[in-house]
């Protein structure tokens, strides 16, 4: 296997899971995102008097985040950011680009420049409830880990491989209804919870109708022609055609970062 990532077309649908571990670690988010939480916990470490406030920060950083995962996912990627030229290029490459091809790893991992301010913002503020700046450090370097483990379940979620465990199982079930029924609902992705708080739990994917929008997540037809930055960035889409006749799923091959 070659070292460098993006030498690879990493089509998760081909993948084993030992194949996954190997691109996993390879991947240079995954890299920064393990620096980045060894160097908040050496910091905090430093900074703390007492274990208490690294603990207590940990525990709600773990607590907070079915939550985060859920309301970000929901309201902010599956939100209206194309609609802004200067968001449409981060919307794309975070959420649009992975609904159009589910099983290209190379999407699927959140771009860093979106990733790093949220966990550390979000995380840091949650920790330095707990106990100021070394809670705050606590909190991001929980923030890193856990964010490291969602990233590997959402993988696992778009492989041919089905999980022993019985929740992860479920997960990936309801992951994969997202994607391919209904993307109005199961938005949560290494747990239920905040779709049964909210309302958008939905187990049975037989009587599930297909929502148009699972591919292109309401980006297609007059949105394009109203608002055709994301267009104008997507090699494969010809701006009049998808305004015209709408947007479907990327055929597999070729995708490229943007």
């Amino acid at each position: 296997m070659k070292l460098r990532f993006w030498d690879q077309p990493y089509r998760l649908d081909k993948m084993t899971l030992k194949e996954l571990w190997t691109a996993y670690f390879l991947h240079p988010s995954i890299q920064v995102y393990i620096l980045a939480g060894a160097g908040c916990a050496y910091a905090s470490w430093r900074l703390a008097d007492t274990i208490r406030p690294v603990v207590l920060a940990a525990v709600l950083v773990v607590a907070a985040y079915p939550f985060v995962e859920y309301l970000l996912h929901r309201y902010v990627l599956h939100g209206r950011m194309y609609r802004w030229p200067w968001l449409a290029k981060a919307w794309k490459r975070v959420h649009f680009d992975h609904h159009r091809d589910p099983h290209d790893l190379r999407v699927l991992f959140g771009a860093l420049y979106t990733t790093i301010p949220a966990i550390t913002v979000i995380t840091g503020a949650i920790g330095a409830i707990a106990g100021g700046l070394a809670g705050a450090t606590a909190g991001m370097a929980a923030g890193f880990v856990v964010f490291c483990i969602y990233e590997f379940v959402h993988s696992v979620q778009h492989l041919p491989y089905q999980p022993r465990n019985r929740f992860l199982k479920k997960m990936k079930q309801l992951h994969l209804q997202h994607h391919f029924q209904d993307d109005h609902t199961n938005f949560g992705i290494t747990n239920p919870l905040g779709d049964f708080v909210f309302g958008t739990h939905n187990p049975d994917p037989k009587n599930t109708r297909r929502s148009p929008t699972v591919f292109n997540l309401g980006y297609t037809g007059e949105e394009v022609a109203r608002f055709p930055w994301v267009a104008r960035l997507t090699p494969d889409l010809d701006e009049v055609q998808a305004a015209r006749e709408g947007v479907g799923r990327k055929k597999p091959g070729g995708a490229k970062r943007a």
